[in-house]
């Protein structure tokens, strides 16, 4: 019998639908430690490895059966604890997919390609070493409330949500809070480390200056990095490598970071902690916002969730002790209502559009008010979250509509450059000169985006001139206008310039931008989401509004010196619905009131927080075939009797919104269980059944299926 000096179980990027078990096995001329990187066969190809455990002692294999062997170990770069490995497993084990597949999509992708001579060159490279210096950190005063979060956040334990209003001077605490961390003496021979947390990449930029000014005369140029997937390979493989072996103190990053290797991990801050942009949409489709509550308690740091409209989940779960829940939540709730320097939140003003002409797009009120602030110089932001110039063209003689040839759904407008275009699967074709049904040359775009309210505010404002007698400028920033490396930095320095008077964009302007001049805010369209089939629309739409209003008045002392003209911060909303339950309590920024009416509807409706979600989703070459596997599949959970069952719904196979997209049709099913631990036994019985079930002939059309727990999107 063959035997080998040791047998390691080596996890690899295998996904959970491909049958292959979590651990390969691979034999080592010497024992390696858990955590140690390796490279492996697998099949004809040579990849990357995380040694998940090992057997030290020599074994025996049954006759006939060898090991590969492993082909080499990453030198130089320590293991991945024994945290960061739990992390991992929880989030495999709790998102329903493949342990390799996340500890492996969790490392940077240049990591997966080096060899192990090729980073040991890399290793050699000199790196900005962070180290402590005797320059003192310049802080500036903080207000009683901020003081008062700060001072519970060191002397408790948490979990924290710090519900502060827009301009209350979060970040502030957030760094106070790092500060604290890192200057603490942690009794131990690794450094301590704080991860920083925001939910998108054009976000990041802005928070590392302040972090950067802020750590690095203290702690060395290389104490903050970031993480993000705008980075390029080179980039992220090298803030990983400072975050793994604690030349970073500081990790600033987006969802992705979550998964970060800290060892000496003391805090995680998750800014925006509602966003949506925290649950992963493809592949593991993981929560970064609770992973981060697991990992501080599995790791022992403190966590600090920040938001001016907090998740309902969050929000329950901060709840005060009360007569019917006495023990209250598992969060401690922190308040900052204030705005710094006492600035006054944006008075919400609402434009009843059943009042206004029938294709209004900017009512005469508003289109004042605007016109007005160009000429005090002062700055105004209209939100539509909706790019291009129009969502369809029609043919007005046979209705031909321009719809996408591979997906159920329509191509947009983009005038700017004459083509059409579906934002579901690229497609992308010139824009027609006549029907393409009919001949007809009579073709129109259908409703509006944010190309067309450029262009209509550039005609209406044409004859506005700015306190310096030049024209209104007007500037777009959406997906579009912000493709090229660098766009959106200059973009956004033109606002903080003063260069742009009014800026059109979508909800990629409307969170965390600190624009000092803005005194008005607009959503001219926000009705789509107040009836949508989506129980969380309302809960979105709120969040959007408030923050969009947030960005108006932010500067108390430019407020202070407008006051002369009798400005005023403003939000208007044109609304066919102006009296909706959202919009009275935008009226009010009662987020209180609004999450208390929301709560209840969801606990009568026995919906997240007061119960937990599942969704199987599947992908297949006809409808038929999508919805006949899940059909199957819940069939065979019935008839198998699997745990937890007996309190788990399943509700019938229906087909996605939009149901095809690059020419696949897509269906799912939703479960409900009052009990996550009953949902998660079902879950995870039911793989291998689901798996069982794909193999039957009947199902030949299926492409892929996947888990999706607590989803955001139903």
């Amino acid at each position: 019998m063959p035997i080998h000096p040791a047998i390691v179980q080596v996890a690899l990027h295998t996904p959970s639908h491909s049958g292959v078990g979590d651990l390969l096995s691979y034999a080592s001329e010497r024992p390696l430690a858990p955590g140690t990187l390796v490279r492996v066969p697998l099949g004809t190809r040579e990849v990357l490895g995380v040694v998940w455990d090992s057997d030290e002692a020599t074994g025996e294999l049954p006759d006939g059966a060898t090991l590969r062997a492993i082909a080499g170990v990453l030198e130089g770069v320590a293991p991945l604890d024994v945290p960061w490995r739990r992390l991992v497993a929880f989030a495999a084990r709790y998102y329903q997919r493949a342990l390799g597949e996340v500890a492996l999509a969790a490392l940077p992708p240049q990591l997966r390609d080096l060899r192990p001579e090729q980073l040991a060159r890399r290793l050699r490279r000199p790196v900005a070493a962070a180290g402590e210096s005797q320059n003192a950190i310049l802080n500036i005063a903080l207000t009683p409330e901020q003081e008062s979060a700060r001072a519970r956040i060191s002397s408790e334990n948490g979990p924290f949500l710090l519900f502060g209003s827009t301009g209350s001077g979060k970040t502030e605490v957030y760094l106070r809070c790092v500060q604290e961390v890192l200057e603490a003496d942690p009794a131990s021979d690794f450094p301590t480390q704080a991860l920083v947390m925001v939910p998108e990449i054009n976000l990041t930029p802005q928070l590392e200056e302040r972090f950067v000014s802020r750590f690095a005369p203290r702690f060395g140029p290389g104490a903050v990095v970031s993480l993000h997937s705008g980075m390029t390979n080179p980039q992220r493989l090298k803030s990983w490598l400072a975050a793994h072996s604690g030349t970073a103190r500081i990790v600033l990053g987006t969802r992705m970071a979550v998964f970060a290797s800290l060892p000496g991990l003391k805090l995680i801050v998750v800014d925006e902690e509602h966003d949506p942009s925290y649950k992963q949409q493809e592949g593991a489709r993981y929560s970064a916002r609770d992973l981060a509550i697991w990992r501080g308690r599995e790791q022992g740091a403190k966590v600090l969730l920040g938001s001016a409209t907090p998740s309902l989940e969050s929000w329950y779960a901060s709840r005060p002790p009360t007569p019917e829940y006495p023990e209250g939540g598992r969060y401690v709730r922190l308040h900052m209502p204030s705005r710094i320097g006492a600035g006054a939140l944006a008075r919400v003003r609402r434009v009843d559009m059943n009042q206004q002409p029938r294709r209004t797009v900017f009512s005469a009120p508003l289109l004042q008010a605007i016109t007005e602030r160009v000429a005090r110089g002062e700055q105004s932001m209209i939100l539509l979250n909706r790019r291009g110039y129009a969502p369809v063209l029609h043919c007005v003689d046979c209705g031909w509509k321009s719809d996408c040839p591979h997906c159920s759904a329509h191509q947009v407008f983009h005038k700017t450059d004459r083509t059409l275009r579906c934002h579901h699967c690229g497609y992308t074709v010139r824009v027609p000169f006549h029907c393409p049904t009919c001949g007809s040359p009579d073709i129109h775009p259908m409703g509006r985006g944010t190309e067309q309210l450029e262009e209509q505010l550039s005609a209406l404002l044409s004859e506005v001139l700015r306190p310096d007698r030049t024209p209104a400028r007007i500037a777009r920033i959406d997906a579009d206008t912000t493709k090229a490396k660098g766009a959106l930095e200059a973009q956004l320095a033109q606002v903080h310039s003063g260069e742009v008077d009014v800026l059109v964009g979508t909800q990629m302007i409307a969170k965390g931008h600190d624009f000092r001049r803005i005194t008005l805010v607009a959503a001219v369209q926000p009705d789509g989401a107040l009836f949508s089939s989506d129980f969380r629309a309302a809960e979105r739409l709120f969040a959007l509004l408030m923050q969009a209003a947030g960005r108006a008045g932010r500067d108390a002392a430019y407020m202070a010196a407008q006051a002369v003209h009798g400005t005023q911060p403003e939000m208007w909303v044109q609304s066919f619905h102006p009296k909706h339950a959202v919009f009275e309590a935008l009226r009010t920024h009662d987020y209180e009131a609004f999450a208390a009416q929301q709560l209840k509807e969801r606990e009568e409706a026995a919906m997240p927080p007061f119960a937990y979600q599942a969704l199987v989703r599947s992908d297949a070459r006809t409808q038929d075939v999508a919805q006949g596997f899940l059909t199957a599949a819940t069939a065979a959970a019935h008839a198998a009797g699997l745990p937890g069952l007996e309190v788990v719904t399943l509700y019938p196979p229906v087909p996605l919104t939009i149901q095809r997209v690059a020419n696949v049709e897509r269906a799912q099913m939703l479960m409900e269980s009052s009990s996550r631990a009953a949902l998660q036994r079902f879950l995870a019985a039911w793989q291998p059944v689901l798996q069982t079930t794909r193999s039957q002939p009947e199902h030949k059309g299926l492409i892929r299926w996947l888990v999706d727990v607590d989803p955001l999107a139903i």
